[in-house]
């Protein structure tokens, strides 16, 4: 009993002594905002895994979101959980179809701003069909690829010179070889809200795209009255320009 007892107070004492080394959690620590990034069709959450580890490296918390690709309720469903999930403060991003998913999905408590990466920005009652209406057919839409259920790839030629023109051969590859079909009617689908109306937001506008018209991206930011970064990039900045995706996000980090 006495060697029982005489353990007992080291690991007490030890216990103790480490929790005087660790230093406490600040509440601007608590309080910082985890970034949650929300891909858009073709891909899965780990296009943005370059993002990630730069975000990763100022200390974020980052969560990518992994959409079905199968409804936008369904889409945003995924998004709520992984919010649901959050005990603090969100930035939210979205990149292309991911753009109409975190309009609706914004509307959660936890969401305090919004980035939109060459995205879809629909406001209530409109679909990416509707949006783009008055706008030129983009090139990569002709390299689109239906199977017997309505599902849609993109060809190998539709990645990498539509797509991810920017982006090396060996990435785009992998990128056409793994990627996940986007339910073709999901386009035509209509927000319910748009988070835009009542949280900041940031756009980044790629003047290269070939999968989103230049033009109708530079008329969704101004609708949305985004804080604007216009770059000469194909439609995944997230991958062929990651450091300026990165630096917009923390810009609305440190806005929050």
């Amino acid at each position: 009993m006495k060697n029982i007892a005489t353990k007992a107070i080291a690991a007490a004492t030890l216990s103790g002594a480490v929790a005087a080394a660790t230093p406490p959690v600040s509440a601007a620590d608590t309080q910082k905002p985890t970034v949650v990034l929300v891909h858009g069709a073709f891909v899965d959450g780990s296009i943005w895994n370059k993002v990630i580890t730069r975000l990763e490296a100022k200390g974020l918390h980052v969560v990518a979101v992994q959409n079905p690709l199968t409804s936008l309720a369904d889409d945003v469903a995924a998004t709520r959980r992984v919010l649901d999930m959050q005990t603090g403060p969100v930035v939210l991003v979205g990149n292309s179809w991911g753009g109409v998913v975190i309009t609706e999905a914004g509307m959660h408590e936890r969401v305090k701003s919004l980035v939109y990466v060459a995205a879809f920005a629909p406001a209530e009652g409109q679909s990416i069909t509707t949006l783009s209406q008055g706008y030129p057919t983009p090139s990569g839409f002709a390299h689109l690829v239906a199977d017997k259920e309505g599902f849609l790839t993109l060809s190998l030629e539709g990645v990498q010179k539509h797509l991810a023109q920017f982006v090396p051969v060996a990435e785009t590859r992998m990128m056409a070889a793994t990627q996940v079909p986007v339910r073709g009617l999901n386009f035509q689908e209509k927000v319910s809200a748009a988070a835009w109306k009542t949280k900041p937001s940031w756009y980044l506008v790629s003047e290269q795209d070939h999968m989103i018209a230049p033009e109708l991206q530079k008329a969704m930011a101004r609708n949305i009255s985004a804080r604007t970064v216009s770059l000469p990039a194909d439609h995944t900045p997230h991958v062929s320009r990651p450091d300026d995706v990165a630096n917009l996000i923390l810009d609305a980090v440190a806005a929050n």
